[in-house]
């Protein structure tokens, strides 16, 4: 079934868009249109698809575009060969990035922790919009609440952004998609949950009957027939909080695993990069 293209009312803020510089808002602009002029598959996430689903605007310093994994080096091969950007692989498992002179852009293809993909439905699912006046495809609601259950570090938490997306959307989200895609991952899915309740107590109903059961219902299962020889998981959530579970308690470091059987790493053979470059874009 086609994702939907209706508009919800959205909660009114007070929070205004941000203000890029003139040589960088032209650059993203620039962008964004050669994507579209070689019809290249990507939709953008970040500042632009919060606020697409929440109505709240965050200042940003960047624009951050989901690119499916099997797709990407092609997207890279077109953005260096035809339109000349410069491109670089940051992280072969989920980032790349597109600049010229002092301005970038993330391109993006999973979690760092190689736990989500993106996948073409990711695309198909997607929004017709536009941003900063450029036509493009926005990334639908369940898949930007997904993409963010994972960042959860001490340096950076999302969770306010899982809890405002639920706010505005509700029960219109396909929760069934949401569930899908954390998979086997779903505890960080409930516990998003409870920080939503315990953060509108009032809104409860905004999450269906049903899916509270079925999470509570696994959840209640796991705490009653605990696998015993179950991985810690610490490192999916955050590698360097977690280091000394490895380093001297002996605990496996899962993300090294999921890293490694990755299946669709990143492969366009990076360009020589300055050393201001690197200073940049890092």
């Amino acid at each position: 079934m086609a994702y939907r293209e209706e508009k919800r009312k959205l909660p009114v803020s007070s929070s205004t868009p941000p203000q890029f510089p003139d040589d960088k808002r032209e650059f993203y602009i620039e962008f964004l249109h050669a994507m579209n002029r070689h019809e290249l598959p990507f939709t953008v996430a970040g500042l632009f698809s919060l606020h697409e689903h929440t109505g709240v605007w965050r200042q940003t310093k960047d624009l951050d575009v989901f690119v499916p994994g099997e797709c990407i080096n092609h997207v890279l091969d077109a953005l260096a060969k035809r339109e000349r950007f410069e491109t670089q692989v940051w992280d072969p498992v989920w980032l790349a990035k597109a600049w010229r002179g002092e301005h970038f852009v993330d391109l993006i293809t999973g979690m760092s922790n190689a736990v989500l993909r993106v996948d073409q439905s990711w695309l198909d699912r997607s929004v017709h919009s536009e941003v900063l006046g450029v036509p493009c495809r926005i990334l639908g609601a369940e898949e930007l609440l997904v993409s963010k259950v994972f960042v959860v570090r001490r340096e950076r938490f999302d969770g306010a952004d899982i809890a405002h997306i639920i706010y505005a959307q509700g029960q219109a989200l396909d929760w069934d998609r949401i569930i899908h895609l954390v998979g086997e991952h779903w505890e960080m899915l409930l516990w998003s949950l409870i920080l939503f309740r315990y953060i509108y107590p009032a809104k409860t109903n905004q999450v269906p009957a049903r899916v509270w059961d079925e999470l509570l219902h696994r959840f209640r299962r796991e705490l009653l027939e605990p696998d015993l020889s179950a991985q810690f998981r610490g490192s999916l959530i955050d590698e360097n909080m977690f280091a000394i579970d490895v380093k001297e308690w002996g605990m496996e470091n899962v993300i090294e695993q999921y890293r490694e059987e990755h299946p669709e790493k990143i492969k366009h053979l990076p360009q020589p990069q300055t050393e201001a470059q690197t200073k940049r874009t890092a």
